[in-house]
């Protein structure tokens, strides 16, 4: 339960907050640092929970390399999830739920920490999506072409309603997890399990929402909900470009309940913020990592710069040993992650969280007609600079040495 997230990092803020725009300025004055909201509006909320790496990274109890790796290892493991004692167990009205408008320009308030479990036959899909709450009773989800939106086209097109519950405070091992893209007939819930099990050494335990859904025991609330046919225009909202984002023909949701433990924490999570950028870039990277290891690279570490929103550019860091890597390397990461744009391959002496020695490399070691890879192919839509239909150009820069290259290449 995010209770026990509270510690001797976390600024207790006791004055009241209002739910409209004062949350976005105390995230950004604190930036790295969580804050407790004790009065958000008679609510409590955390704010920058997971804006510092190394906090996610002493939650999960380890460091950066084992990370990587262990997080590649439960990419690839079936874990099924174990039923355990339900800790939701209060009913509150939809009105009680601190959503939160960040920016001026946004629609209207949003849920934007919210973790959807839609359950369809025997496929279950973990993944977040942001809400516009237009009142009590409805409102608009921003769906992506993944597998939430291919159920629910499914569920609409046999007639049938898809029915999801809408987890807002859960352990960071589900929340990590819900961001990752695995194949269709895979269940994130199964990566949640195995991370958690990992990190903590014992099974994550799971209840059945009053939607009959499994979602984790240790939730703060539950919404429980049922999308309908009916699509209208979605926005705008300041998404994690930083940019105000528009969508045609989202999908509208009914609240049908609220399951929350006795004096919940809400998770307001701020767009465009650090938060942000690492529960949207972070879980991406082990499965770039993961594509270019396939190739039989030497892939050392792989970041998604918050320049780039850590979702658009990459950089990677590999021990050469092929003038082949280089291409092996970009199109693995654009596998790995398919809203990259672009990817950065540097050599092993680069720290590549030192966007200026990562320009260091390209200005001493990339030459534009020899080392760039172009292609167009679909990208992200939260990138407003694409085409239609989400086509973008995609490259691929080279600031490795060439082999061979000699001292004129290498700092003291």
């Amino acid at each position: 339960m995010l209770h026990n997230f509270i510690d001797e990092e976390m600024i207790v803020i006791e004055t009241e907050v209002s739910r409209k725009l004062e949350v976005t300025d105390i995230s950004l004055k604190y930036k790295e640092r969580p804050v407790l909201l004790t009065n958000l509006e008679g609510k409590r909320a955390f704010v920058n929970l997971w804006a510092s790496r190394e906090r996610i990274y002493r939650e999960l109890r380890m460091d950066r390399q084992e990370f990587l790796k262990i997080y590649q290892d439960s990419l690839n493991d079936a874990s099924p999830i174990k039923e355990g004692e339900k800790l939701f167990t209060e009913k509150v009205g939809m009105d009680e739920v601190p959503t939160c408008q960040f920016y001026k320009g946004d629609a209207g308030y949003y849920i934007t920490s919210g973790i959807f479990v839609a359950e369809k036959g025997r496929k279950r899909n973990l993944s977040i999506h942001r809400v516009w709450v237009r009142n009590s009773q409805e409102g608009l989800v921003r769906l992506v072409p993944r597998d939430l939106f291919r159920m629910y086209n499914e569920s609409i097109d046999h007639g049938e309603e898809l029915k999801v519950s809408i987890v807002i405070g859960s352990p960071l091992e589900f929340l990590l997890a819900s961001a990752t893209s695995i194949p269709f007939e895979r269940d994130e819930s199964a990566v949640a399990n195995s991370l958690y099990r990992k990190s903590k050494g014992k099974d994550m335990t799971f209840s059945r929402s009053a939607n009959g859904i499994m979602v984790p025991s240790h939730s703060e609330y539950v919404i429980n909900a049922v999308f309908s046919s009916h699509k209208e225009r979605e926005g705008p909202f300041k998404d994690v470009t930083g940019t105000y984002d528009i969508q045609e023909n989202q999908p509208q949701i009914f609240f049908e309940s609220v399951e929350t433990v006795k004096d919940p924490i809400y998770h307001a999570l701020v767009p465009a913020t650090l938060e942000h950028f690492n529960l949207m870039g972070l879980p991406r990277e082990p499965t770039i990592f993961n594509e270019i290891r396939k190739e039989g690279v030497n892939v050392i570490d792989v970041r998604l710069p918050e320049g780039g929103a850590s979702w658009l550019h990459g950089v990677v860091k590999i021990q050469k040993a092929s003038s082949d890597d280089f291409r092996k390397t970009v199109e693995a990461s654009f596998r790995g992650h398919k809203s990259l744009k672009r990817v950065i391959v540097v050599d092993k002496d680069i720290d590549i969280y030192n966007d200026n020695d990562v320009e260091w490399a390209l200005a001493t070691r990339f030459q534009a007609d020899r080392g760039i890879i172009v292609k167009n192919e679909r990208g992200s839509s939260l990138d407003p600079s694409s085409y239609k239909d989400n086509i973008t150009s995609k490259m691929g820069m080279d600031a490795t040495m060439p082999l061979g290259g000699g001292r004129k290449f290498v700092r003291d």
